[in-house]
């Protein structure tokens, strides 16, 4: 037979199946720029550390957690968000029992429990193990950790939407090897992570234990043998690209370079001190102003040594700067709150009273939705799809 009678009917060229089109670089660029998840992560941060109100700080976690559930990735370092719930909660235990062992500096009159005191020599005044374990004491350990555990939220929430390897590329010159580090034990600890899992479901399927001493050792060592061939292939690929290749700059800019970078760090760290005291609210901001600039004028100084090139470099768009703006508005408003309203946000526990919600700074905070409606949805999972005949 000829060829038509073994293929039945020819298929015309606008028939035949075709191959899959690449992904244009207008659709690579539809996501949004890294460096706009952090700083809005980090504006939430800062607004979580301007108050004590346990509802206004869970009032921040639930802003920050339905925008990574609407915006999160389907990649594997955007599962590190519940790492670091787990973390928070974590501390939020750790702080409640030690309030209990340890006790605290807080007086209270509502006792709970008493515990059994252990005495301890004259050289650890001010310490104790036991003893009454107060309601007061209690509350302020409690609204004490949930601010710190609303902090580690958050830079969880920046870690589940920003892509490490992107922020690589944004990052300035100076801190290019810094952030290759960076980017890499934040690139394989995911990958640990997947294949401690495959491997135990693998000896679950063979009818092997995966758990206790004898199941750890025939999992961490494959595990510990896919890492270094992993870090061997990474280590050769870094070679090749000319990885850690360094520019010839004049003595005098190196110099510089680095007053510049030491002065601006020392001028952050007193700008910031400045914020925090009530003695330095005057000279706090234009400190840290100059200490920022300084910072940024060394490290773009200190770019000029790092050789390098950036191929299809992140544009910094109009979404970018809403996300940024949405976060430094929560700050920026929480701070007035608390400067002028400092018991709303800093409710009393002697006397034990109930917190409120205050309404304004509530409404601020619900400003950091704003990126869940502004952003690109992420593209879906893809399924592998079996060939058809």
């Amino acid at each position: 037979m000829g060829e038509g009678g073994r293929s039945g009917t020819r298929q015309s060229p606008a028939e035949q199946p075709t191959p899959a089109q690449p992904q244009r670089p207008q659709q690579a660029r539809a996501t949004l720029h890294p460096a706009a998840w952090w700083l809005w992560s980090l504006a939430l941060g800062t607004a979580a550390t301007r108050t004590t109100n346990p509802l206004l700080l869970t009032l921040l976690i639930t802003t920050s957690a339905y925008v990574v559930a609407t915006r999160r990735p389907n990649t594997p370092w955007s599962r590190s968000y519940a790492a670091f719930v787990k973390l928070a909660a974590a501390v939020l235990l750790i702080r409640l029992a030690f309030a209990v062992i340890l006790g605290s500096p807080i007086p209270g009159t509502h006792v709970l429990v008493h515990l059994p005191e252990v005495p301890l020599p004259h050289w650890a005044q001010g310490i104790r193990l036991g003893g009454n374990v107060t309601a007061e004491a209690l509350t302020f350990a409690l609204y004490d950790a949930l601010r710190l555990a609303t902090l580690l939220i958050c830079v969880g929430a920046a870690n589940a939407l920003a892509n490490p390897s992107r922020l690589l590329k944004s990052l300035p010159g100076a801190l290019y090897e810094l952030g290759v580090a960076v980017v890499v034990a934040l690139t394989f600890a995911p990958n640990l992570i997947a294949d401690v899992q495959r491997l135990r479901a693998a000896r679950r399927l063979r009818g092997r234990p995966d758990k206790g001493l004898r199941g750890l050792l025939h999992v961490g060592l494959p595990v510990l043998e896919g890492a270094l061939e992993r870090s061997v292939a990474l280590a050769a690929a870094m070679d090749a690209r000319g990885y850690g290749r360094t520019a010839e700059v004049p003595p005098a800019v190196r110099r510089t370079t680095a007053a510049l970078t030491l002065g601006g760090l020392l001028g952050v760290c007193a700008g910031t001190y400045g914020l925090l005291t009530a003695e330095g609210g005057t000279y706090g901001v234009p400190v840290l102003l100059a200490g920022l600039a300084s910072a940024l004028a060394g490290l773009w100084l200190g770019g000029r040594r790092t050789v390098r090139t950036r191929y299809r470099p992140d544009p910094w768009d109009t979404r970018a700067w809403l996300v940024t703006a949405s976060g430094v508005a929560v700050a920026a408003l929480l701070t007035l709150a608390a400067s002028r309203d400092p018991s709303a946000l800093h409710p009393g526990v002697v006397p034990l009273v109930a917190p409120t919600l205050p309404l304004w700074p509530a409404a601020a905070v619900l400003i950091g939705l704003l990126p869940a409606f502004v952003t690109p949805a992420p593209e879906p999972a893809h399924t592998r799809k079996e060939p058809t005949t």
